[in-house]
């Protein structure tokens, strides 16, 4: 029998297998054969399948453990109340998680998942993804994670463009390693490692993204949770790479660095609201907005000023992801007006997928007790074209 991350039995879709409680019963539009298919077939292509999920089904039986008031409370209570609008059984869904505080996030997730060592989701969610096509496989980190050792593995997971949806819970902070500076920390910031202020330029998670040429980027701030589910769920149906930045509030180690946009009263006038194909208005009444000044660049402006017609419209569908980047620049730092949502979501071919198509082409053009025989053939083995 399967086992899901709590180590209790997976959920059997409906079967009733020792006991189990019966999900749904198969009827005349609904039969036991989910369409999710065996693995090495594209099966979630077919779209969703319509099971009764809910919230629970999602929750593992662990405790939750992360300090009282953390920014990770909201986030995990936003992905599990979205998962059952996926229609995916939690056993085709795996969330791959590295080092840190989000590294927990794996365990309260009841899917498959696997936590791996620093830095590496990426690269263990990336074998994952292309070996288990049928799956949908998230990964979750922070900044201190992702950003650092685990870079590389990151740039080049959304170069390649393959199939996951990455959520960097970025907070500013090494908050279980108790307050070091990270990757994004501002310069100046005085930590433990940072007696005198730390020396490094930040990373900005979006701009890093744009320039690893993400087919998708958006960013959200974890107490907002209709617009974290709202961005999720266009994450997830986005076919590639789809990389979400989560304001993280760190209330033990960097407590309000992202009030500006996420506290009540500072939130309504800082946050720029990104939506395609619509004129970038902000504020509470939409009295502000952005709009291209005399030397071309971007610039924040009352629209009463300069007139609707002044605005930029944004394009998240733009070939080229120069006025996402332009938009990712228009605050160095969450202490003022900030966008958030999705700066660019484009399609390009998803990693594997060629690959995948000539395995299976290569697979049925070769009898299956060739293989086997080959394969049991001995210590060496000889191919013969």
């Amino acid at each position: 029998m399967s086992e899901s991350t709590n180590g209790h039995p997976a959920k059997n879709n409906g079967v009733d297998h020792d006991n189990a409680p019966v999900r749904a019963e198969p009827g005349p539009s609904h039969t036991a054969d989910l369409g999710f298919g065996e693995p090495g077939e594209q099966n979630l292509s077919h779209g969703p399948v319509e099971l009764p999920l809910t919230k629970a089904d999602f929750s593992s039986d662990q405790e939750t453990r992360w300090c009282p008031g953390c920014g990770d409370y909201a986030i995990l209570a936003s992905v599990q109340g979205f998962m059952p609008e996926l229609g995916i059984s939690p056993e085709k869904i795996v969330f791959v998680t590295g080092i840190g505080c989000a590294g927990r996030f794996v365990y309260y997730m009841d899917t498959y998942g696997m936590h791996g060592i620093h830095g590496r989701a990426p690269a263990l969610a990336t074998g994952v993804a292309t070996s288990r096509r049928d799956l949908s496989v998230w990964v979750v980190s922070g900044d201190g994670d992702l950003l650092s050792i685990g870079g590389n593995h990151l740039i080049h997971a959304l170069r390649r463009n393959v199939p996951l949806k990455i959520l960097l819970f970025n907070n500013q902070i090494y908050g279980l390693t108790k307050g070091q500076y990270s990757p994004t920390s501002e310069e100046g910031k005085v930590t433990k490692s940072t007696p005198f202020g730390s020396q490094d330029h930040p990373f900005n998670p979006v701009t890093l993204a744009l320039g690893a040429e993400a087919t998708f980027v958006a960013r959200t701030v974890d107490t907002d949770k209709k617009h974290v589910a709202q961005t999720l769920r266009a994450a997830a149906a986005h076919e590639g790479a789809a990389f979400v930045e989560i304001y993280q509030n760190c209330n033990v180690f960097n407590d309000g660095a992202f009030d500006a946009v996420r506290a009540k009263g500072q939130k309504e006038p800082n946050q720029i609201l990104l939506e395609h194909g619509r004129p970038i208005r902000f504020g509470p009444e939409g009295e502000r907005g952005v709009a291209r000044g005399a030397d071309g660049r971007l610039q924040l402006v009352d629209v009463a000023q300069v007139g609707e017609d002044s605005l930029v419209v944004h394009d998240a569908q733009r070939a080229e992801p120069s006025l996402a980047f332009e938009l990712a620049h228009l605050a160095a730092r969450p202490t003022g007006p900030t966008p958030v949502g999705v700066f660019r979501a484009v399609k390009r071919p998803v990693y594997g997928q060629g690959l995948a198509q000539e395995l299976d082409e290569a697979r049925a053009s070769t009898a299956t007790e060739q293989l086997e025989e080959l394969l049991h053939s001995g210590e060496t083995w000889t191919v013969h074209s």
